[in-house]
């Protein structure tokens, strides 16, 4: 008799501090979508870092963290110890070579802000003014050969929406963890200011991301369609850029695609992986 098989199991890092969100319906949706894809049984648990501080421990499969509001910038907050020392923890784990099965993190916005912090990756500051919307990244010879980003183009368009940025890569520590710069932010000639940081794989397990590949374009244009949210986003960064959003959620080949490869890729890889290493 066959034994029924184990579910997959994903922990999500919650880093919204109770705040209102589309980010973490998108993770959500995207594992569960994911799961019932691949005819594979998968389960998620959300742990509320920074309201109630806490973090899983390493008996899960994958490891999802989300953006959040606020800054970024150290503080020394009881949370913040305890997921530095996770992060630290993972990367020990997966450093051990007696460890077969090894356990990937995907770092979105605010958890990439506070990753690159902890690691020395870059410069992490305050950006002259908010960045929000759909946007253009432009990939790196080392982002050409991602598997993560395997079926998009050069360059391919992502939802961003920070007020902090990471800047000015510290190649030695980049070096130092054998991580690799994978994308940056648009291209702007007309604007003397430096490009971010918008992608990287900080080791073969741990990857990160400055804009949101969770973001659900059809779930998104139906949220930026309601009246109130429409006259917000007018409101504060004009009609001009509200237009070209509900053009690019539009857009096959824009933020729907960007959604459909990045996190199913990763969970994908990570699903194969486990697979390799379970007996036959």
């Amino acid at each position: 008799m066959n034994k029924e098989k184990a579910a997959f199991r994903v922990a999500i890092l919650d880093l919204y501090n109770g705040v209102e969100n589309e980010g973490m319906r998108c993770i959500k949706k995207i594992i569960t979508d994911f799961g019932q894809q691949e005819a594979l049984p998968i389960t998620y648990e959300v742990f509320d870092v920074r309201q109630y501080e806490q973090v899983p421990g390493l008996d899960f499969d994958a490891y999802i963290s989300t953006g959040g509001p606020g800054s970024p910038s150290l503080t020394g907050a009881h949370w913040e110890r305890k997921f530095f020392h996770f992060l630290d923890h993972l990367w020990a784990y997966n450093a051990d070579r007696r460890q077969r099965v090894k356990k990937p993190l995907f770092l979105i916005c605010h958890s990439f802000q506070m990753a690159c912090l902890h690691w020395n990756i870059g410069h992490v500051g305050k950006r002259r003014s908010t960045s929000f919307g759909t946007y253009p990244v432009h990939l790196t010879q080392a982002g050409l050969k991602e598997p993560l980003f395997s079926g998009l183009q050069d360059p391919f368009w992502v939802v961003d929406s920070r007020d902090y940025q990471v800047i000015q890569p510290n190649y030695p520590a980049l070096e130092s963890l054998g991580a690799k710069v994978l994308c940056l932010e648009k291209i702007r000639p007309h604007v003397k200011l430096e490009r971010a940081l918008m992608a990287i794989r900080f080791s073969k397990d741990i990857f990160g991301t400055q804009f949101h590949p969770e973001a659900d374009a059809e779930g998104m244009l139906r949220y930026f369609l309601k009246e109130e949210k429409k006259e917000q986003i007018i409101k504060n960064h004009g009609e001009a850029k509200y237009n070209d959003m509900i053009e690019h959620l539009n857009d096959p080949e824009k933020i729907l695609l960007t959604e459909s490869v990045v996190l199913p890729n990763f969970l994908k890889r990570a699903v194969a992986q486990t697979l390799s290493t379970q007996p036959a």
